[in-house]
């Protein structure tokens, strides 16, 4: 993930922020001036995106004398593991930091504390209701969703440029991805390479393009649904590898990561991948190297699943109010922007979207980063408890058999759906 983080958070303009976000008489227990301190386990990591977080922290702690916040470093490889434990052991950290697929167990199992009471209305308002739908249940709001990924196509602008395709509007049609690939396929080059060797999270967050389910129902109860719409973009991928010939097939057997250096050397017009691949891009491909984000992919409409980063309060935890609080403060625009641009993720309020669009100039792929994020929402395989175990033992080698040209589209739908039932029993 990630990228320099510019200056966007004045001094004067983060202590009005803070004194707006916290009391530093209203912590504690209701209008008591009790002291308390804070764990805030944090799983940034990229340079610019710890230290917009400190700065967050010493900005709150500067206003907030009675509700002190300690800083305390996560990772994202070990992070649920470490929960898990925690929980057990009622040692988990006051305010957590993590992401809405992960997260759900733990709501299910009562972990996390409801937070719909403490957070502001300027809050609940600045993010949309798909995506506050990811960390809520029954009504309840479990977590404050904060940053969010999407899948983009980057392009060679020269390549463009030299087949004559110019890319406009708010999205980019499949049937155009589609034809564009052709046009850039020539001379031993591809007009595409897609890094698809882990294929489900993709598959599944593009099938929104096409209002694809996967799932009816929610836990164990969730019934598996493969149709027409979920297959579609398998289908779609399928056919520019092995009918156009538009897809280079190697690239389906690399990470998203890895058919980047064929990306720069020309060998692929297009890729396909995690937005925050833009800062990679920025800092490894040549200087000459001229590229771009096309707009949006779209398919009856411009949808994608929605798995955005969260920070939430343990349920038994001694501060729930407090650590709401500075949850709430944290969700301000300029907060949210400064960790949206260190990560070179999309923030959830369109308050933040905009600062990091000011302060960006749009420049370096952002302004199509940001307009890729404004349809985001929660899927149905967000609600099923077995969704991982469907994923890693069915649906990715069923995804792999597939784009290996090695089973057709209905054997595809009989192994995710029948793969369901064995995992779910």
């Amino acid at each position: 993930m990630k990228k320099v983080l510019t200056a966007l958070l004045a001094a004067g303009a983060l202590v009005t922020l803070a004194a707006c976000g916290g009391n530093s008489d209203d912590g504690g227990s209701g209008s008591s001036n009790e002291k308390v301190t804070l764990k805030f386990q944090s799983l940034a990591f990229q340079k610019t995106t710890v230290a917009a977080t400190k700065k967050i922290v010493a900005d709150w702690n500067a206003a907030n004398p009675n509700i002190q916040v300690e800083y305390v470093q996560g990772s994202w490889d070990s992070v649920h593991d470490q929960l898990v434990t925690q929980f057990q052991g009622g040692t988990a950290p006051d305010i957590i930091h993590d992401e809405s697929a992960d997260i759900t167990g733990f709501i299910n199992q009562g972990y996390l504390a409801d937070l719909s009471p403490y957070l502001s209305q300027e809050t609940k308002d600045a993010v949309s209701q798909g995506v506050w739908d990811t960390v809520s249940k029954d009504g309840k709001v479990y977590a404050a969703p904060t940053l969010l990924q999407s899948y983009v196509v980057f392009a060679n602008s020269a390549a463009l440029k030299s087949a004559g395709i110019t890319a406009t509007g708010d999205s980019l049609s499949w049937d155009d991805l589609a034809a564009d690939a052709k046009k850039l396929t020539a001379g031993g080059k591809y007009g595409l390479g897609w890094g698809l060797k882990s294929p489900t999270a993709t598959m599944l967050n593009l099938g929104a393009n096409f209002d694809a389910k996967f799932f009816d129902g929610s836990g164990k109860d969730a019934k598996a649904t493969i149709g027409d719409a979920e297959l579609e973009v398998p289908k779609r991928i399928h056919a520019m590898a092995y009918d156009d010939k538009s897809i280079d097939p190697t690239s389906l057997t690399l990470s998203g990561t890895d058919v980047l250096p064929g990306f720069y050397a020309g060998k692929y017009g297009m890729v396909v991948a995690g937005n925050y691949v833009a800062q990679q891009i920025l800092q490894e491909a040549p200087k000459t190297f001229q590229w771009e984000v096309l707009p949006p992919l779209k398919g009856t409409s411009t949808k994608q699943a929605a798995n955005p980063q969260t920070l939430s309060v343990p349920a038994e935890g001694k501060h729930i109010e407090q650590s709401a609080k500075f949850i709430d403060y944290y969700m301000k625009a300029e907060n949210l922007a400064a960790v949206g641009q260190g990560d070179w993720l999309i923030p959830t309020t369109q308050a933040a979207r905009d600062a990091v669009l000011k302060a960006t100039g749009g420049k370096n792929g952002w302004q199509q980063i940001l307009a890729s994020g404004a349809e985001l929402t929660k899927a149905p395989f967000q609600s099923v408890e077995n969704y991982p175990q469907w994923k890693d033992q069915i649906a990715t080698p069923a995804f792999q058999q597939y784009l290996a040209n090695k089973t057709d589209a209905a054997a595809l739908g009989k192994k995710l759906s029948d793969g369901w039932g064995q995992v779910n029993n």
